[in-house]
């Protein structure tokens, strides 16, 4: 199954979201919304995605102790919002806590996403902060921690895709940000990949944000991200 593409609602208000949404290609079903919208107008800020029927991506990386999260997570999933995502650095408690609050809600709950590494990081970022694992090395330990912890899949980055879907097989969730195509700029992202790279290796979603919502013709730049899709399933079927 071709990935699906989450388009990240990056705005200030939702006003501005309104006014994107109208300009979207209605084949477009799952919106990101944000911590600068989230923390700008709360809960209100779901409207205008909803009146839309839109599938709803939040994305606020929660990272708490673990009653505070599982709280997080109740509050979050009574607003019919179909992912949520939090920090896998949280740790194992934390994240069997999230898992066992969204299990409440039945067929209703979020699918929960772990953030394994941030995809603005590189390995400069991490001599920083005093991680010794590389990259790929932190992604892979933090993505079995939540996995095994109960969470439905993991936002991670598309050059280190493959590697999860070798190490976790074909259940997870892989959630990729920080895709370009082959002409765009690459922004503040550091770890970034073409939809051909992501849909090749595993991933289940790509999130997009400025490719698609700066272009000057967001239907042509959405014709385009899909052919690239279906070219990276064609090079996934040749090497099965």
């Amino acid at each position: 199954m071709n990935p699906e593409i989450i388009t990240a609602m990056d705005v200030s208000s939702s006003q501005d979201m309104t006014a994107l949404l109208d300009t979207m290609p209605k084949e477009l079903t799952w919106c990101k919304l944000g911590l600068e919208l989230f923390c700008a107008e709360g809960p209100d800020s779901l409207i205008p995605l909803k009146k839309r029927g839109k599938n709803i991506f939040l994305d606020l990386k929660l990272h708490d102790i673990p009653h505070t999260v599982a709280q997080a997570v109740r509050s979050a999933a009574r607003h019919n919002i179909q992912m949520l995502t939090l920090h896998a650095s949280g740790g194992r408690e934390m994240l069997a806590a999230a898992a066992k609050a969204a299990a409440e809600f039945g067929n209703a709950r979020p699918k929960l996403l772990a953030v394994t590494v941030l995809t603005s990081l590189d390995e400069n970022d991490f001599t920083d902060l005093g991680i010794t694992r590389s990259p790929l090395e932190q992604v892979t330990a933090l993505a079995n921690l939540a996995i095994s912890a109960g969470i439905d899949g993991l936002v991670c980055s598309a050059r280190e895709v493959g590697a999860l879907r070798k190490e976790l097989g074909p259940t997870p969730l892989l959630v990729t940000p920080g895709i370009r195509l082959p002409s765009g700029t690459i922004n503040d992202q550091k770890r970034v990949a073409t939809p051909a790279d992501a849909a090749r290796d595993g991933a289940t979603h790509l999130v997009i944000g400025r490719p698609i919502t700066q272009s000057s013709d967001p239907t042509a730049t959405v014709t385009a991200i899909h052919a690239s899709i279906e070219q990276g399933m064609l090079e996934r079927d040749a090497c099965d």
